[in-house]
């Protein structure tokens, strides 16, 4: 609803309205009130969709064709999805394992993670959730009392709601701390790392998390920038890099206005390493590469798109190590990415990378 009723002066009930906003289209997070509940303006989902736009409370989820025909799901089976998020590749899972299948969902972010259990138990497949990263599959396996599962899954992309929230600090499109935790039990924060770390330390960490060339520009400014003021904003950091690449915000608009395809921000790659950092994100992915072929069944599938060639690169090689050590009995020979119509449609998946295996039998 657009307002709500409430008791003024005297008892006679009084509107309180929805903030005001500038302009004729709501800018900032908070102010977006039909994203917030887009499900009861279903146009104006079509209508961002539309425009290769999605509503800042959802999540468009990539290469779902794809996963699911490579994945080979079948009714019964056991399906581990280790990012759930909105659920997305999660309820396509549900619709193939049926009444006698089961979800295990996994997901650090708390938040998130209730948000999508009350989505997908409108599914009523059996499903249980655990606030948790990649390693707790293998603790779960005793809490279901299962031997393995069928399929293992993991999209480590970032959330839609998770980079459109100007206070969790990973999108340099929105004014916000430099938070950047997936999971707010951690207690190192983007800002913390950032005036923390030295400058070969920064410059080692963007050139191995995200291969921006110019890491040791934007190191050595980093370094030199909080010696006047710390850094704890991402306004601040946006503007930084833009000086470390010698570019003005108004020139990278003009040239992003020039150009027929849609270019990379100077910032993006830099955000991308430090989430990654905050995160740990490699550790986990590493840690699950290790345990998913004591977890899989016979037979078994697992999954992983990835958005950063670091991770794809870890990805390709432990499924060709075991492929040759007999651990794994196949895998995709060539990475699998989306076609022309779906970047059109979700230009946030353009990066995806997909990857897959299957046990030995």
């Amino acid at each position: 609803m657009d307002s709500i009723e409430q008791t003024g002066n005297g008892g006679q009930p009084q509107h309180k309205r929805r903030p005001r906003y500038g302009g004729s289209h709501p800018r900032r997070f908070e102010h977006k009130y039909k994203e917030h509940n887009i499900e009861a303006y279903p146009e104006m989902r079509d209508h961002l969709l539309e425009k290769g736009k999605t509503p800042v409370t959802t999540h468009i989820p990539v290469l779902i064709e794809e996963v699911m025909e490579n994945l080979a799901t079948k009714p019964g089976e056991i399906v581990a999805d280790c990012t759930v998020g909105y659920g997305g590749h999660a309820m396509e899972f549900m619709k193939r394992i049926g009444h006698n299948g089961k979800l295990i969902a996994f997901d650090v972010d708390k938040d998130e993670l209730e948000r999508t259990r009350e989505r997908l138990s409108m599914e009523n497949v059996p499903a249980s959730f655990y606030r948790s990263n990649f390693a707790g599959i293998a603790n779960a396996l005793n809490k279901e009392k299962i031997d393995g599962y069928d399929i293992i899954f993991a999209d480590l992309g970032v959330s839609s709601m998770q980079i459109d929230n100007p206070q969790r600090g990973m999108s340099y499109k929105h004014e916000g701390p430099l938070d950047m935790r997936m999971d707010d039990r951690l207690k190192q924060t983007g800002a913390d790392l950032l005036n923390k770390l030295s400058e070969e330390e920064l410059s080692n960490v963007l050139s191995e998390f995200a291969d921006e060339r110019d890491h040791e520009k934007i190191a050595s400014m980093i370094a030199a920038e909080r010696q006047t003021e710390p850094i704890t904003q991402t306004s601040q950091l946006v503007e930084l890099i833009f000086r470390a690449k010698g570019l003005s915000a108004k020139a990278w608009k003009k040239k992003q206005l020039s150009s027929k395809s849609n270019l990379l921000h100077p910032a993006a790659l830099t955000f991308q390493a430090l989430r990654i950092l905050v995160n740990d994100e490699l550790g986990s992915l590493k840690e699950l590469l290790r345990i998913a072929p004591y977890c899989l069944r016979p037979g078994g599938r697992i999954g992983i798109i990835s958005f950063h060639s670091g991770e794809d690169r870890l990805v390709k090689k432990s499924f060709r190590e075991g492929v040759k050590n007999g651990t794994y009995q196949s895998a995709a020979e060539d990475v699998i990415v989306p076609q022309f119509k779906e970047i059109n449609s979700n230009p946030r998946s353009a990066s995806a990378k997909f990857r897959w295996a299957m046990k030995t039998v």
